[in-house]
C-alpha cells in the first residue's frame, strides 16, 4: 500500500475490517486504525485476493514437495527393504480383497435383499 503523503507500507489482509472510498481510500482495521491510501478500494481488493491466492498457491506446492519427498523417501526405503514373506501384508496397505469385502458387508447391511456368497459364511 501507499500512503497518501508517499511512503509505501504493508498492511496484514487479516486485520482489515473495512476499505471505503470517501473520497480517498481509508483503511480501517479491526483495532480502529485508519490509514489513507493512494489505491482506489477496488485495488485493494484485487491486491488482498492476490496475497490470499499466493498464500493458497505456495501452500499447495509446499504440500506438492512435501508428498513428492516422501513418496521418494518411501521408494529408496522400499529398494533396502526385502520384500515380505507370502502371506505377510505391509502394515501400512490394506489389500484390495479385504476392502471389497468390507464395501459388500456394507452394502449387505443397507439392503437385506443381497444374497451373500458362500465365501462369506
Amino acid at each position: 500500500m501507499t500512503r497518501l503523503n508517499g511512503p509505501p507500507f504493508a498492511v496484514n489482509p487479516d486485520l482489515l475490517e473495512r476499505v471505503e472510498s470517501t473520497p480517498d481510500t481509508v483503511l480501517t482495521l479491526i483495532d480502529g486504525t485508519k490509514f489513507l491510501v493512494q489505491e482506489s478500494v477496488v485495488d485493494v481488493v484485487a491486491l488482498v485476493r492476490d496475497y490470499r491466492a499466493s498464500v493458497v498457491a505456495t501452500a499447495r506446492d509446499l504440500g506438492r514437495a512435501a508428498a513428492e519427498a516422501e513418496l521418494s523417501a518411501e521408494q529408496d526405503d522400499d529398494a533396502a527393504v526385502p520384500a515380505p514373506r507370502a502371506g505377510e501384508a505391509h502394515p501400512h496397505l490394506t489389500p484390495v480383497a479385504s476392502l471389497t469385502e468390507r464395501l459388500a458387508s456394507r452394502q449387505s447391511a443397507h439392503n437385506p435383499t443381497t444374497l451373500t456368497t458362500e465365501e462369506e459364511h
